[in-house]
């Protein structure tokens, strides 16, 4: 506010405020605080008549500025006719129904017989043997994984695999100290392992398994050639072979030596 100019009031400085200029002034700022954060032409009551006032069409009161409507809002006359006005609309609104559940109807035909159809069933041929393969411990979950040892396993439909628990060395994969043989006959399946040195060992005097036994490839190489079953495994490195019958295959003719 301006206070100079007034009357009781010294040259060059302020003069005493009527109350009814201070009214005004606060009336003022109160109204320059409610339009920051009201917008008085959003609000459905506010009407503005043709001589230049204000009038709420809820309250039918006439208000000569905005700062006066304002304060009407936030009284208790205009704030119990917004109370009644909800309340009489909120009866007379009609009661919406809850939406119904959406209701999947069931399809019916008529049965007319049933499909062609085949069965394949996929047999084992009779040349396929069991199978063996080196597990580390880290791929079980039946034990602790423990990096000492491994595991050997051996699967032959319908039966259940089985492993045997064996240090987790290297297998030495020589051709005369690791052999498998499966006998079709007897049901039996052999194989022998054994694991590498830590100094080369220098190669067995013996001579090789017989010339008719075949080694089947193991597990990981696929499904090979199978040996002759009538025959018996070949020994273990480092052992001799007793000499075959004369006349039997593979026997080789030794010649005679004569004294004179």
């Amino acid at each position: 506010m301006d206070f100079q100019h007034r009357a009781g009031g010294k040259t060059g400085s302020g003069g005493v405020a009527s109350a009814s200029e201070s009214n005004r002034d606060r009336r003022e700022r109160l109204r320059q605080l409610a339009l920051e954060t009201i917008d008085i032409n959003k609000d459905p009551y506010f009407m503005k008549n043709h001589l230049g006032s204000y009038e709420c069409k809820l309250c039918l009161t006439l208000h000569n500025n905005e700062g006066s409507y304002l304060a009407h809002t936030q009284g208790k006359k205009h704030q119990t006719n917004l109370a009644r006005r909800a309340a009489k609309e909120a009866k007379e609104a009609p009661a919406q129904p809850a939406p119904a559940k959406v209701k999947v109807e069931v399809k019916k035909f008529v049965k007319i017989g049933r499909p062609g159809y085949k069965v394949f069933t996929s047999q084992r041929s009779h040349c396929i043997g069991p199978r063996h393969r080196f597990m580390s411990a880290y791929e079980q979950r039946i034990e602790p994984p423990d990096r000492r040892w491994q595991y050997l396993l051996l699967a032959a439909e319908p039966y259940e695999t089985i492993a045997f628990k064996v240090p987790s060395r290297e297998i030495d994969k020589a051709e005369n100290r690791f052999w498998t043989h499966w006998n079709r006959e007897t049901k039996q399946f052999f194989l022998q392992f054994h694991f590498k040195m830590e100094k080369a060992l220098p190669q067995s005097s013996g001579p090789p398994p017989p010339a008719g036994v075949k080694r089947p490839p193991s597990l990981m190489s696929g499904v090979g050639n199978h040996p002759n079953e009538s025959l018996p495994p070949p020994p273990p490195g480092g052992m001799s072979v007793p000499p075959l019958p004369p006349g039997a295959p593979g026997a080789t003719h030794m010649p005679t030596q004569i004294d004179h």
